[in-house]
């Protein structure tokens, strides 16, 4: 696995500072989760996470915030992008039962690892080849192929991605989520998919949460169980995923370094993720303690997602390898819906 490790400062770098140093950006996040909030009850359409993300890279081009989120704001920002992005990780961990995942059926659960593993690795591929900078491949891929910006949350904390890739993943992933919401239900009766079946592709194809609720719930309170149900299923492997990219990583450090520190195999944030799993699965958590877990995963996420969309240049995007990385996400996109339709096809009955 090529990797890329630099000292290049991104626009939310970390740097050392107090809790008062840090209050001007959590306060900024904080303003960005209220304001994305009051925008979702007013486009319930849109979800939250998506108007998150926009309202940081807003944040970070419009003149009057734009000294504060690259000024006093930086610090406070920063441990959002990272640190509340773990926490929202581990907490997605409550949205999965393994008696659910279960209840899929083997045809379904064959039909998600081949649908991850052809997106994961052809779009990995086809990112290298298009000569992408740094962690961007891998990023993309995994937000593609498991579940969007957490997903690229969880690889860059293991890989150490600067600011500015996982930025640049997480702003091309929600795009093409949010493109998704528009598209896919338009497809659904020229594609001869009935509301189980449609479900079962947006659960397959979407990259977030949010966004899949978002597109299956236009084939009812059927297609949009089908949908949760297969995306959770594909939630529980950015555990392995995340192991397996720290395991690489090892190796070739070992290859190539000498008494440095290496990333552990399972994150602590991965093995809380798992713990939650367990959790949820033991039937102990009543569903207001779920609702509240929910309530507080969506929050953090936002944060994090505003911090992400703050650390995102614009100028940068537009240049050439902006234009490269348009390109690999909207063939990742068609690959990961084709695949997966194809899936349905295969297993339907």
């Amino acid at each position: 696995m090529h990797k890329v490790r630099g000292t290049a400062t991104a626009v939310l770098s970390p740097a050392p500072s107090s809790r008062v140093g840090m209050a001007p950006g959590l306060a900024t996040a904080a303003a960005g989760v209220l304001l994305a909030t009051v925008l979702h009850t007013a486009l319930p359409a849109v979800p939250a996470l998506t108007i998150a993300i926009v309202l940081g890279v807003a944040a970070a081009h419009l003149p009057k915030t734009r000294e504060l989120v690259r000024g006093p704001a930086r610090s406070g920002l920063a441990v959002c992008a990272k640190r509340l992005m773990r926490c929202g990780v581990v907490l997605l961990g409550l949205q999965l039962s393994v008696t659910d995942v279960a209840a899929l059926g083997w045809g379904t659960v064959a039909m998600v690892l081949c649908v991850v593993l052809i997106t994961l690795t052809g779009t990995y591929w086809l990112g290298r080849l298009m000569n992408l900078p740094g962690d961007v491949p891998l990023l993309v891929a995994s937000g593609y192929a498991i579940c969007g910006a957490s997903a690229i949350g969880a690889v860059g904390q293991t890989t150490r991605s600067r600011d500015e890739d996982a930025a640049a993943a997480v702003t091309l992933v929600t795009l093409c989520g949010t493109l998704a919401i528009a598209v896919l239900p338009v497809l659904q009766i020229p594609l001869g998919l009935d509301n189980s079946q449609f479900g079962r592709w947006v659960g397959a194809s979407v990259h977030d949460v949010g966004q899949v609720v978002a597109t299956a719930q236009t084939a009812g309170p059927l297609g949009l169980r089908e949908a949760i149900l297969v995306k959770l299923l594909r939630v529980t492997l950015l555990a392995p995923l995340v192991a397996g990219i720290a395991v690489a990583l090892r190796r070739s450090e070992r290859r190539h370094t000498a008494g440095t520190e290496r990333p552990p195999v399972l994150p602590l944030f991965v093995a809380g993720f798992l713990a939650m799993i367990a959790l949820r699965s033991t039937g102990l958590l009543g569903s207001t303690a779920l609702a509240v877990a929910a309530h507080a995963q969506h929050l953090v996420l936002a944060a994090a997602l505003f911090a992400l969309g703050a650390a995102v240049n614009l100028r940068t995007m537009a240049g050439a390898s902006g234009r490269r990385m348009l390109g690999l996400g909207l063939v990742s996109w068609a690959v990961v819906a084709g695949t997966s339709y194809a899936g349905i096809l295969l297993t339907a009955g």
